[in-house]
């Protein structure tokens, strides 16, 4: 059976300073960028490396794969679709879905409430309290207990990881 790997990533912090702006097209603030770099040196640190990136077309969402694009393997396929937008955790399982089994390793970015809706409740009953928020440029890694991308739904994965920018900054401080 092969083995697939799920990283749900929450946007990185917005920047809210022009109150006329769009909210799809609000860019990422300062402390976003950062901690887009802490990410990166995360997805490195752990070989966390997608084979198929999912996109929002919301432009916060685009500049977070831009700023851990030094951690992403070399011309790894970023597919942006418009119903990523703020869509809800059924939308993004039905994308999931149908993602092509011969894809180990997909990367989601995406917004609450759906990303962190969807991270728990693929999880397995005893991996759910492990996240119970989810603030911006927070990372799940889950691998899929089922053999195919199809499969996916609740309790269908593991948690092997979730990391927030807050802890990645402690820890490399303490490092």
């Amino acid at each position: 059976m092969a083995t697939h790997r799920l990283l749900l990533l929450r946007h990185a912090k917005s920047d809210w300073a022009e109150g006329d702006t769009p909210d799809a097209q609000r860019p990422l603030a300062d402390s976003g960028l950062r901690a887009c770099t802490l990410v990166a040196r995360h997805l490195r640190d752990h070989n966390l490396a997608p084979d198929l990136i999912l996109c929002s077309a919301a432009l916060r969402t685009r500049q977070t794969v831009e700023g851990i694009a030094t951690a992403l393997p070399a011309g790894v396929p970023v597919v942006t679709e418009d119903r990523l937008y703020l869509a809800e955790a059924e939308t993004l399982l039905d994308r999931l879905r149908d993602v092509d089994d011969g894809v180990p390793t997909v990367l989601l970015v995406g917004h609450n409430p759906g990303i962190h809706t969807l991270a728990v409740a693929l999880l397995a009953a005893t991996d759910r309290p492990r996240i119970p928020t989810y603030p911006t440029a927070a990372l799940a890694v889950e691998d899929l207990l089922v053999p195919r991308w199809a499969e996916l739904g609740q309790s269908t994965t593991r948690l092997a990881s979730f990391v927030t920018p807050r802890e990645l900054r402690e820890s490399a401080g303490s490092s």
